[in-house]
């Protein structure tokens, strides 16, 4: 009997329905949001509204592409958590709904350990133990995998993830969003040496990116304070 599973993302700006056959992900479909451009940045109460918008036409296209008749689903997946309260809250309002109404299990996903469990999608696959960085735009953190299920966070950021602090620097810089990925562009292109930034101190495995965002805010601040035509 074949178990076909849907399976539901929508813990930040993208609202995303996978089909998966017997294991094998039969498609990937996402909707992007952008009307957060003009703002710099992601704005939960919009984000949400979109996932809203976003959420039926998502899965049908998913359901169709894949030739998969809703009476045929074995199980619904959703995003758990963590992500934005009002983002996840539309994908499990969903998905709680749509199990229930065809009377299959519904399986809650915890979207960090499903980061870390990515690296069983393709060989090679890790073994048991490993460490892990999981490094996204709202976490950063060091994870001992111990099993499937059995993980332990060893150090994480303190306050600001390192993909926050990218896009905050970008949305210092001017840069258009998402500033992000444009930030590692241009850091990979330039000279490391060439400016001077404070390193962070902290206790155990932790991190800290607070520190170096305000470095660059005071440091671009100074510079067009004193040289207003840079």
């Amino acid at each position: 009997m074949d178990i076909n599973i849907l399976a539901i993302e929508s813990s930040c700006d993208e609202t995303s329905a996978a089909v998966i056959n017997n294991g094998k992900i039969l498609n990937n479909i996402i909707a992007m949001q952008s009307v957060h451009e003009k703002y710099g940045g992601v704005v939960p109460e919009l984000a949400s509204r979109a996932h809203q918008q976003n959420i039926i036409p998502i899965i049908d296209q998913a359901l169709s592409e894949a030739n998969i008749q809703k009476s045929s689903l074995s199980a619904v997946a959703f995003t758990q958590g963590p992500g934005l309260l009002g983002a996840l809250l539309v994908g499990a309002s969903f998905a709680k709904s749509f199990a229930m109404a065809l009377d299959i299990p519904l399986i809650g996903v915890n979207h960090m350990q499903a980061h870390i469990l990515a690296h069983f999608i393709d060989e090679p696959k890790p073994s048991f133990p490993f460490l892990c960085l999981t490094v996204s735009g709202g976490h950063t953190q060091i994870v001992l995998v111990k099993d499937h299920l059995d993980m332990e966070v060893l150090g994480e950021t303190l306050d600001d993830a390192v993909g926050e602090a990218f896009d905050k620097t970008a949305k210092l810089l001017g840069l258009p969003y998402p500033g992000g990925p444009l930030i590692d562009k241009y850091a990979g292109e330039g000279d490391p040496n060439a400016f001077t930034f404070p390193k962070t101190s902290t206790p155990g495995f932790n991190y800290s990116f607070s520190g170096i965002k305000t470095a660059i805010l005071y440091f671009l601040r100074d510079k067009v304070k004193n040289d207003p035509k840079s």
